[in-house]
């Protein structure tokens, strides 16, 4: 599969119940801040439909769209029932799961969003964006880190 760039950029599905938390927006200002990474959005949370079988062809389409899905735990605390659904609506088209741990807190993930992530990552700009690089492409991301020290 061809690595992510400009003119093939990863197509992303991030959880959302048809709303705009601040944790979904926070993983698109993450994604931004990361240098040469490419993504198209595929989850559109502004649509606003009327009953439960719209919303769900509509997460279905949106989901099938994407090459990784990136499910929110707080999201999951929130709305388990539809996350749950999107969750399974993703395994069922052998889409990648990236699960990111809560915002600012350590604490214990749920064991169904453990036993279905693919990878599971905090909140950092670097391990999202090689976690999506290795769900969605199978890309190698070894990087080495440079420590500058002096000695005295």
């Amino acid at each position: 599969m061809a690595s992510i760039s400009q003119t093939n950029p990863v197509r992303l599905f991030v959880c959302h119940v048809f709303e705009e938390t601040d944790d979904y927006l926070r993983v698109f200002e993450y994604l931004e801040s990361s240098h040469n990474f490419y993504y198209l959005n595929c989850s559109d949370p502004t649509q606003r439909l009327q009953n439960e079988a719209a919303m769900k062809e509509e997460l279905r389409r949106q989901i099938g769209l994407a090459e990784t899905v990136i499910i929110l735990s707080t999201a999951f605390t929130r709305q388990r029932d539809w996350i749950n659904w999107e969750l399974n609506c993703a395994k069922g088209l052998n889409k990648p799961v990236i699960v990111m741990e809560t915002f600012g807190v350590k604490e214990k993930l749920p064991v169904q969003l453990e036993a279905l992530a693919d990878e599971i990552v905090g909140w950092d700009e670097r391990l999202l964006c090689d976690a999506i690089r290795r769900t969605a492409r199978h890309e190698d991301t070894k990087r080495w880190d440079t420590i500058e020290f002096k000695l005295d």
